[in-house]
């Protein structure tokens, strides 16, 4: 495996991730940076190799001593999970995680309005 085929997968995963988790970024390891913490741990680790990887194959001492079936198995781990990303299901899951948290601010308001009446005596 030549470090170009290694670039390329790394840059596969990093616009996968801009793609479907809207992360900004210059490659893949500032990406990561950015967006780690929306993916699992397996796949964050394997995404942090893979740019590693991508980071040792430009120096030719260090091509030689990169395992090509972790770099392999890293880039199945990453596009696996990315791929089943959709980004419509990740707004929808955001919209109602707002509602939710709005209804509970509301129910908690009365409450609390439904305590201060009680301790006043209005009802």
């Amino acid at each position: 495996m030549s470090a170009v085929v290694i670039q390329q997968m790394a840059d596969r995963v990093a616009d996968l991730m801009e793609e479907r988790l809207r992360v900004r970024g210059v490659g893949l390891s500032a990406k990561l940076r950015k967006g780690r913490r929306h993916l699992p741990r397996k796949v964050a680790l394997a995404a942090a190799e893979l740019a590693d990887f991508a980071q040792k194959a430009q120096n030719p001492k260090l091509l030689v001593q990169i395992d090509q079936a972790k770099v392999a198995e890293c880039y199945d781990i990453c596009v696996r999970h990315l791929t089943g990303i959709k980004a419509v299901n990740r707004t929808k899951s955001l919209l109602i995680g707002m509602a939710a948290t709005l209804a509970l601010g509301v129910l908690f308001l009365a409450a609390v309005f439904i305590v201060l009446q009680r301790a006043r005596g209005a009802i």
